[in-house]
């Protein structure tokens, strides 16, 4: 009996002697990995950050496969061979799995490259401030084409979306405003296409501006101002025709003569392009009419 119970208290010691191997090994294990793993860390963190502007919208790549097949099926049949599934991969390859905040043109080009489209001269239509009205009217009157017609436009019109350095690569929460940092994807996206937009321009070209605002109708650090304008080319643009709407029960804040569409009548024929304005252009303001009939501005006779 005593030979067992000496053989009975070395087998508890051996099994006691074990766990606490066990649990050392365990925690040892654990505080490694929080000490050499920061970037994991990092990462993670990341899927939290927080900015002001809207996050990823849902089923991204739902909506801008369907955009891309409805445009080039029914929109405009002329770009039936485009590849839609080529224009996803090169749209989310240039945003996946980045600093939203470090975004840069060579990121969208190949995108850009496989979209360039030409434009019939006379057809363009420029606008700031007028987003509801000058598509009101586009699509009225098919004469005209804004940014929005295009395919690039037209995929991502409305849309939000920005990367995240995490496993996952996209961030739902919320993405970037431009005040928050200017090189984020939807600014980055938006200039380039502009730019594209303006050059390939031809003829008489549209601007539709709103006359309504206070700050004035027309501002330089704008996209029209920075990337549109100054990228008409004025070997093929002759002339720039502004239309100055007025919202009809609101404020008439500044007209043809007023001090930021003679900024940008300045700009203009500094590059040797005629320019043109006309407050309240008669058919656009007219669409206007359909909403309030009734106001003395909407009479026949007036």
């Amino acid at each position: 009996m005593p030979f067992q119970n000496s053989s009975t208290r070395r087998a508890r010691h051996k099994w006691i002697w074990a766990g606490v191997m066990v649990l050392l090994v365990v925690l040892v294990v654990i505080a490694l990995v929080a000490v050499l793993r920061p970037g994991r860390k990092e990462n993670s963190g990341s899927e939290d950050l927080q900015w002001k502007g809207e996050g990823t919208t849902e089923h991204l790549q739902e909506i801008i496969l369907g955009r891309c097949y409805n445009y080039i099926l029914t929109v405009n049949p002329g770009l039936r061979d485009t590849d839609c599934l080529k224009i996803w991969g090169m749209f989310q390859n240039a945003f996946m799995h980045k600093d939203p905040c470090s975004m840069t043109e060579e990121d969208y080009q190949p995108l850009m490259d496989l979209s360039s489209y030409s434009i019939p001269c006379n057809k363009s239509l420029f606008w700031s401030k007028t987003n509801d009205l000058v598509h009101r009217y586009t699509k009225a009157n098919h004469n005209f084409l804004t940014l929005e017609d295009t395919l690039l436009g037209y995929i991502a019109d409305g849309l939000s979306w920005c990367g995240n350095p995490s496993n996952l690569g996209v961030n739902y929460k919320s993405c970037p405003k431009w005040t928050e940092c200017e090189s984020n994807p939807s600014t980055i996206y938006w200039k380039m296409a502009s730019k594209m937009f303006a050059e390939a321009a031809c003829g008489t070209v549209q601007v539709m501006l709103n006359g309504s605002i206070e700050a004035g109708a027309f501002r330089n650090s704008s996209i029209l101002g920075s990337v549109e304008m100054v990228n008409l080319n004025p070997d093929k643009v002759f002339k720039v025709q502004i239309w100055l709407m007025h919202d009809i029960d609101g404020p008439q804040s500044e007209f043809c003569t007023g001090r930021s569409i003679t900024k940008l009548k300045e700009m203009l024929e500094s590059r040797r392009i005629s320019v043109s304005c006309t407050d309240d252009y008669r058919p656009v303001q007219l669409l206007q009419c359909t909403n309030n009939p009734d106001h003395s501005t909407c009479s026949i006779c007036s």
